[in-house]
């Protein structure tokens, strides 16, 4: 039993990294840094759904579902596991997984605080992971824009472009945008490129430019807190209820 929560705590922190950047292990989610956000343009408020595909290095492609909920440099991601396709998650795993009620999440990137809820709502609790990026203003990250050309996607006339954004410390992240002029320029689509040769593609379907519930951005009051995901998995496993 020890063995496979193991392996399980170290599958669930691995994805909770939400990094942007591809890299070997689990696929990654979109991490909401300052580049990221930069991304966004001039949409302090939205929700969509919204779906992530990730290239692996043995050409193995991973689609994800989930919803996207922003608000003012805070943001919020749910997926659900069991939704997943071209999956990283053996069999075995993913039953586990579905007995201990992890297959449904949801992050929470609060810059302002500097801290990333992974919040279990089967589970009624949550961790929570330092941010070690500087939260630096939007003002000191540049984002240089050059057009690619025009497209339609998902019934949206888009502009394509190509875009760099320069980070504080000097870094740049180079992405591709389909922007929506009628929906207030938002990317519609989003291409990250990696040092790898790997890639992130995000799709957004559904937008709402409209400010969500602020309440949406903190882990709900009863669920319960544990210090790692170890120490959740083991309370789970100890049949241990919310506190």
């Amino acid at each position: 039993m020890k063995k496979h929560l193991l392996l399980l705590a170290s599958l669930m922190a691995g994805f909770s990294m939400v990094t942007a950047r591809a890299q070997p292990g689990p696929p990654p989610g979109p991490n909401w840094d300052g580049a990221m956000a930069k991304l966004f343009g001039d949409n302090p408020g939205f929700t969509a759904t919204m779906e992530f595909h990730f290239s692996r290095a043995a050409g193995q492609e991973i689609t994800m579902p989930g919803k996207i909920a922003h608000l003012e440099g805070k943001a919020r991601f749910e997926m659900d596991m069991s939704n997943m396709q071209g999956g990283f998650v053996s069999p075995q795993a993913a039953a586990h997984m579905k007995q201990m009620g992890m297959t449904k999440m949801f992050s929470i990137t609060r810059r302002d605080l500097k801290i990333i809820y992974m919040v279990y709502p089967d589970m009624k609790a949550y961790t929570e992971m330092p941010i070690r990026e500087t939260n630096a203003p939007a003002s000191e990250y540049k984002a240089e824009v050059t057009k690619l050309g025009e497209e339609t996607i998902n019934g949206h006339d888009c502009i394509k472009n190509k875009v760099v954004v320069t980070c504080p410390d000097g870094s740049t992240r180079e992405s591709t945008l389909w922007n929506a002029p009628d929906l207030n320029k938002f990317p519609i689509k989003i291409q990250l490129a990696s040092k790898e040769g790997r890639a992130m593609i995000l799709l957004f379907n559904d937008v709402k430019l409209e400010k969500p519930d602020a309440a949406m951005f903190d882990p709900p009051a009863d669920f319960t807190k544990y210090d790692s995901m170890m120490s959740l998995m083991m309370s789970r496993a100890r049949g241990v209820p919310p506190q």
